[in-house]
């Protein structure tokens, strides 16, 4: 019976966290350039080892353990909104923003100009060009970003912005705000690399799949939470049992 109680309770510690993950999913479904996350998770088999002495064998147990998070790096959908300081990344790029924790990541392409006349994102995070921070003068006006990344202005080119990628995607850490850090440094992306200009990439959370998601693991919680229900109360039963046998 305790080992039932365990393995349900493994099973529960897992089905939570997978809520978690929907949870965040689903309250990012209009976050541009939002990347959604799946659970996973793999079967622990104990025990170890086997005593051979006995009849009938040990049984193995199986229980539940997390494998992590992985980023979903689809393409969301392109959604053209005619602004000159929007722009859709392709591929598995990402924007360099500056944050007073470091250089972040983002996907979110919609851009604007501060009073500081410098090219943020909507957070306010500083875009980062490739020779540093994208500014404007006072008396500028006509700003725009070409398709190679390139930021001008009615008074001419102030920058491209700097665009990145990792080997690696599970490397990315996710810091809230729709930015990303990693303890891997980034790539450089390849020349050539474009851009939609005018136009931002929604998230690319599937909201039909993760709403039908969400009310599965819901049954399924519930159902463990009954199972490890009736098996305390045959606990409470034994227990009571024994102790009338003893007396």
């Amino acid at each position: 019976m305790e080992n039932a109680l365990l393995i349900g309770l493994s099973r529960q510690v897992a089905l939570s966290r997978e809520l978690d993950v929907i949870a965040n999913n689903m309250a990012n479904v209009g976050t541009n350039g939002f990347k959604a996350r799946s659970a996973r998770f793999n079967e622990f088999v104990m025990p170890k080892a086997k005593a051979e002495a006995f009849k009938p064998a040990d049984q193995q147990l199986s229980y539940v353990i997390d494998r992590g998070t992985p980023l979903d790096l689809s393409q969301g959908a392109t959604e053209f909104t005619g602004n000159p300081l929007d722009v859709a990344l392709k591929g598995d790029n990402f924007l360099v923003v500056q944050t007073p924790a470091g250089e972040r990541y983002t996907r979110a392409g919609s851009l604007t100009i501060d009073r500081q006349g410098r090219l943020v994102t909507q957070s306010g995070q500083p875009v980062m060009g490739e020779a540093g921070p994208i500014t404007f003068g006072n008396t500028e006006f006509d700003m725009r970003i070409a398709a190679d990344g390139t930021v001008e202005s009615d008074q001419g080119t102030r920058g491209r912005l700097r665009q990145v990628r990792f080997a690696d995607p599970r490397s990315l850490v996710s810091e809230g705000g729709n930015l990303f850090s990693s303890p891997v440094a980034p790539q450089t992306a390849p020349a050539g690399t474009r851009l939609e200009p005018g136009a931002v990439e929604r998230s690319n959370v599937k909201a039909v799949s993760e709403l039908t998601r969400l009310m599965e693991v819901q049954r399924a919680y519930q159902s463990v939470a009954n199972m490890i229900s009736r098996s305390d109360d045959l606990r409470s039963k034994a227990i009571s049992r024994l102790a009338d046998q003893q007396a």
